[in-house]
Parts: structure tokens; sequence; C-alpha cells
């Protein structure tokens, strides 16, 4: 393809480039094997000395033409698959990261990633400081560490709407010598590409509006090729220094840019193994065809319905950076001037009762534990998403007692606001 092509063209026609004869639409390769004639084509594969398909959870055709496809989209140098957006982010903090390190990050992310960067991750050895996504660059330097690796945040939180001002850390996290890493999820690279405000490596669960049907549960990570590893070479020994597990190959100088990910790949998943199935990749491949159609009418939606939830007389208030009102609304118009994503936040004037009765009332509006699908849904994260955090935790990522989250679909926006008005009377 032409690297010329706009994010439409690429949405359709990325990735996938068949030859005569080939299948027009991207096969799926469900195969664990892929055949070689002979034992040294293999033992080169396995060295890393050539490039090929040899075992699936290291690389599969179909898993690496949506890697190619979805790197297109973010302007990146290479991407990785994995099973999860959970997968995603644990493989993208670990590929920099070991036991006695140390990371920043915005404490307004997604309830599951809080919990893996605050908990579980420090049980493996690694410390995690979270920081309010509104921190001054002062108070974001404060936090870091000799031992300190990278800075995370998300472009758009899940669900608490934070709007990252990515130029402010991208300038934080380079002035300490370290990458910045953000999860680009609800935004899709449709409506902002970190890499242009200056960050290195993002990441995405892809179950949200990259597949967008609710069907396959998935991640990536994106490498922007930007981030100079051998010019803080001491900070990451796993990237700059000998790879014993590959007869002492060092990952910077052997693969220059694509060094995050070849490490992800050839280490990570080869020991750890959290891949996508084929088939699930040529699911979420047939989600990347329409992403660019649908993330503005999501958009669109979400807007007409927060204008409507904001004027309700039962609503206490809502947050949604489309809206005028919204403390991000200057900040998002200068990331995203196409708008954010279709998710919305909102509290009732009333008890934690009544916001779960109105939501028991909706009648095609559905509660699941899901976001960022066709399919308008509603969740109440106190008592689903984050239940496992403590009130103070909760306040910390931005997620008061009372916040509804509202994914707004591609439905007519007529229906969806007629539904929330007979549950709301």
């Amino acid at each position: 393809m032409d690297k010329k092509h706009n994010l439409g063209t690429v949405c359709v026609q990325g990735g996938w480039q068949p030859g005569n004869g080939e299948a027009r639409v991207l096969p799926i390769f469900q195969s664990t094997t892929f055949k070689y004639s002979s034992s040294e084509q293999m033992a080169k594969l396995f060295d890393l000395e050539e490039s090929g398909y040899f075992y699936t959870r290291l690389a599969n055709p179909t898993n690496d033409a949506v890697a190619a496809k979805i790197a297109r989209l973010e302007g990146g140098v290479g991407a990785i698959l994995t099973s999860s957006g959970q997968a995603a982010n644990f493989y993208a903090v670990f590929n920099l990261c070991e036991a006695g390190d140390h990371f920043v990050c915005s404490s307004a992310i997604y309830g599951g990633t809080f919990n893996l960067f605050g908990v579980t991750m420090k049980r493996m050895g690694i410390e995690c400081t979270f920081i309010s996504p509104t921190a001054s660059e002062e108070e974001i330097a404060a936090a870091f560490r000799p031992n300190t690796k990278l800075l995370f945040g998300e472009t758009i939180s899940n669900p608490s709407l934070d709007v990252l001002d990515i130029e402010k850390f991208a300038r934080v996290a380079h002035e300490h010598g370290v990458p910045l890493i953000v999860d680009n999820t609800f935004a899709t690279p449709i409506n902002c590409r970190p890499f242009e405000w200056g960050a290195d490596i993002v990441t995405h669960s892809t179950t949200k509006y990259m597949d967008g049907h609710a069907t396959s549960v998935g991640g990536a990570i994106v490498d922007s090729g930007n981030f100079d590893w051998e010019a803080h070479a001491e900070k990451f020994p796993g990237l700059t220094t000998p790879d014993e597990s590959y007869h002492g190959l060092t990952y910077t100088k052997a693969f220059g840019k694509n060094a995050f990910i070849t490490k992800a790949t050839a280490q990570l998943m080869r020991d750890l193994g959290s891949i996508p199935s084929p088939h699930n990749s040529f699911l979420l491949n047939l989600g990347l065809e329409s992403l660019h159609l649908r993330v503005p009418r999501h958009c669109e939606n979400a807007l007409k319905v927060a204008q409507w939830l904001e004027k309700h007389p039962k609503v206490g208030w809502v947050n949604y950076p489309g809206l005028e009102s919204n403390k991000y609304h200057e900040l998002a118009k200068k990331l995203m001037p196409d708008g954010t994503c279709g998710v919305i936040s909102f509290g009732l004037k009333g008890t934690r009762q009544e916001a779960t009765e109105f939501m028991d009332r909706l009648k095609f509006i559905a509660i699941v534990t899901h976001v960022a699908d066709a399919r308008t849904c509603v969740l109440h994260p106190a008592s689903h998403t984050h239940r496992q955090l403590s009130d103070e935790q909760l306040r910390e990522a931005g997620v008061p007692a009372d916040l509804v989250r509202l994914s707004v679909g591609i439905e007519d926006s007529a229906d969806i606001i007629a539904d929330l008005q007979q549950a709301l009377s």
C-alpha cells in the first residue's frame, strides 16, 4: 500500500496485500505449525536470523496482517497482537521492567489496569506510583526515581473520561530518559494518534471500538520506533545487552527500530503465550474495516445524548469531553478535533440505589460488563468493574460511587434518548 493513503483506506485495505490467485479477504491461518523442507531453515527462524512462521504462539500470518494494519493506523513501525487489552498493557510494561524497577502512571485508568499495576505487578517486585492526570510537570517529575523505567496514561480514561495531556507527559518522560506509553483504546487512531503528540508506545484493548461488535477479546501494542533505547542503555538492559536465551543476541543492535516489538514477541510471547487465536484476529480485522465509519457515528450520538442529559432535571452532572462545559474541552479539541469517543459518564440526583433502579428500567440499552461496541450499553463501575477498589481508591481513580458509564452505540440517537427518557421518568 501507498504510505500516503488516508486512515479510511488503511482500515479497509491495510495489512493484507494478496498476490495473484490469493484470497482477496484476509484468510484465517488456523494452524499451530508451519512446514519447512530443511532443519537449517527452521534453526534460523528459532535463532531470529530469518523472519517467517513456525509456531503460532510466536507469529501467525493472520495475526501479523492485522497487527500490521494497526501499526499503519497508529503510524508506528511495528505491532504485536495479544489475547486481551490487559495482556497488552502487561507486556508493554514488563518488556521494560524487571523486579526492583519502578514506573509512574496516571491514576485515571481502567480499574483492571489499576489493579494490575498497583497489586499484581507489585507482587512481582515492580512498583508503580500513581499521580493525578492533571498533575503539573513538577508534580509528575517528583514521582520519578533512579529506577523509573516509563510513564503511562490513557488518552481518554475509562471510565472517568480524563483527557491526558500527552505533550506534557511526553516532555516529562523524555526529560528523564524514559518512554511514554499511552493506552489509546477509547480515542482510537481515528480520533487521536498519540505518536504525533510525543508518545513512544501505544496500547489498545482491541475488544472495544476496534472490534466494534463484542465478539472477540484482544489487545495490541504498537511501537513508534522513535525512542532511542541505546541513548539510555543503562536503563534498558533487556533491550541493549545480550539475551542469552538467543545466543547473546542484542535486540537494539539486531533489530534497530523494531527492537521493542521483537523482544515482546520473541521473549515475552514465547514465555508467557498470551496470543490471540487467528480466528479472533480475523473477526477483529472485519471490525477494523469499518472503524473509520463507526467512530464518527459514536461521537455524533454521544454528543447529542450528553447535551440532552445535561439539561435533564434528574441528572446531577454529566462528564463528556465533547461538551463545552467540560474541563477538558479545549485539550480534547486540540488532541482530538474530530471527536473524542462514544462513552459518557454521569450521575443522577439521588441515591446509589436510585441509579441502579434507573439502569434496571432501561429496555434496549443493556447492562453489560463491556463498553465501546456498536450497541448502547450501561454500567455502574463502583458495583461492577471497579468493585475491588476502596472508596479512597475510587476517588483516586476518578470514579465516584454515583458514576454511571453510558457507552453510546451507533443506533438512531432519537431511540437512545427515548429509552433514557422513559427510564428516568
